[in-house]
């Protein structure tokens, strides 16, 4: 059980969750860190979307918690490269009624997240 399963509020259901994408381990700062960085961001980071609202955690030691209410977000954007396409991953980008913008890169299957909030929006 992870951090958005801990922090559900009353009749909130979890309806899709999502991850980094494997293409996080072709980097030089994966090299570097003998691929320790991105293990630890896979296994800690977490993408939700919940009847209410969207979920994201990032960081282990030192935590980013965004949290928006789906009757407070503007828009979901989705980037994606040629190569992001072809290997289902790209960029979400989350902005919010008071114009919060929060990007979050190398997202496995981004416009899955997106068609699930228009969803419930």
């Amino acid at each position: 059980m992870g951090y958005v399963e801990k922090n559900l509020i009353a009749d909130e259901k979890v309806m899709y969750k999502t991850t980094y994408h494997w293409i996080i381990f072709f980097s030089l700062r994966s090299i570097f860190s003998l691929f320790i960085i991105p293990m630890i961001q896979r296994a800690t980071d977490q993408f939700a979307v919940t009847n209410k609202r969207i979920i994201i955690k990032t960081g282990l030691i030192s935590r980013k918690i965004v949290e928006m209410n789906i009757s407070k977000l503007e828009t979901v954007n989705v980037r994606q490269s040629i190569m992001g396409r072809i290997l289902g991953y790209g960029a979400l980008e989350f902005t919010g009624t008071g114009g919060t913008k929060e990007i979050f890169i190398n997202i496995y299957h981004p416009t899955e997240f997106k068609k699930r909030v228009q969803e419930i929006q």
